[in-house]
């Protein structure tokens, strides 16, 4: 898997400012609309965005600086490590002084009794089963449902809930006889209208020249549907505006949700009529006068 850092072209020590500058940059120049046919910027954009989401947020670009590419078992690998540990230290039994071989007695069976007991539980307990699953950003919004099919061949219905991320880990209960826990990884697919950085989206919507000028309703597409955002007068390209509450739900926390910006992009008008260019031939004179 390819490094992130080097993904964004940016040092592992950057700053969060240069991380995103460096994305902006990037999905711009390798997005679809941009490269339209082009199979290889497509693969890069999504490559692009999956290290942003992983960068942009501090907890995972944390556990990345760690682990590398096993950067989403980061939970299970560390619990396994303090295992280990734990396996590892010996404690130390004062035994009766009339004979140091003596049991020592919990209740009615021995320390050793017990030891042996836990390791017969560890070695029986199977150990957790990883299934990747990848989701649309419409499915992390809303929640989705998948069919598993586990090694046993029986196929089991899991539920992933909304506000899951790209590195998310969901843990499914099996209601099956051998109680295998089950882990869903779960990547989020690049969507060609939205960019995502934690709970906000990122879009960009086009207003006619003569609304960016006059001011105007223009429709502004959310994973909810279609809103209509008012914008001023003198709008200028580049504007952004923040939809509040149209991002996207906390895992776990339907309650909390993120926001949309959206980035004007001021469309030009073609294919003027002769009128048209008398217009804009007046108004330009008009305001070269003003400024002389």
């Amino acid at each position: 898997m390819a490094n992130y850092y080097e993904i964004l072209g940016v040092p592992r020590n950057a700053a969060e400012k240069d991380i995103r500058q460096a994305f902006r940059k990037l999905a711009r120049e390798h997005h679809p609309d941009v490269n339209p046919g082009d199979s290889s910027s497509e693969d890069r954009f999504k490559r692009i965005n999956e290290a942003y989401s992983v960068l942009s947020d501090a907890d995972k670009r944390q556990r990345y600086d760690r682990h590398g590419d096993n950067w989403a078992h980061s939970e299970q690998i560390e619990e396994a490590q303090a295992r280990s540990r734990r396996g590892g230290r010996f404690q130390r039994a004062n035994f009766g002084a009339g004979d140091p071989f003596s049991r020592i007695e919990s209740g009615n069976s021995s320390i050793f009794d017990q030891l042996f007991s836990n390791l017969q539980q560890d070695i029986r307990r199977p150990a957790p089963s990883e299934h990747p699953v990848e989701v649309t950003l419409e499915e992390a919004y809303q929640g989705t449902t998948r069919l598993l099919k586990l090694g046993d061949g029986r196929r089991l219905e899991v539920k992933i809930p909304p506000g899951v991320d790209t590195g998310s880990r969901i843990h499914i209960s099996d209601d099956g006889q051998n109680r295998v826990d089950l882990y869903l990884v779960v990547t989020v697919q690049a969507h060609p209208n939205f960019q995502r950085q934690g709970r906000n989206l990122y879009s960009q919507v086009e207003v006619p020249l003569e609304d960016a000028v006059l001011g105007g309703d223009v429709a502004v597409p959310t994973l909810r549907g279609q809103l209509f955002l008012t914008i001023p007068p003198e709008t200028q390209n580049g504007q952004r505006f923040r939809l509040a509450g149209q991002g996207m739900p906390q895992l776990n926390n339907t309650g909390v949700t993120g926001d949309l910006y959206a980035t004007v992009n001021v469309k030009l008008p073609t294919d003027l009529s002769d009128e048209e260019r008398d217009l804009f031939r007046q108004l330009r004179d008009g305001r070269s006068t003003e400024g002389s």
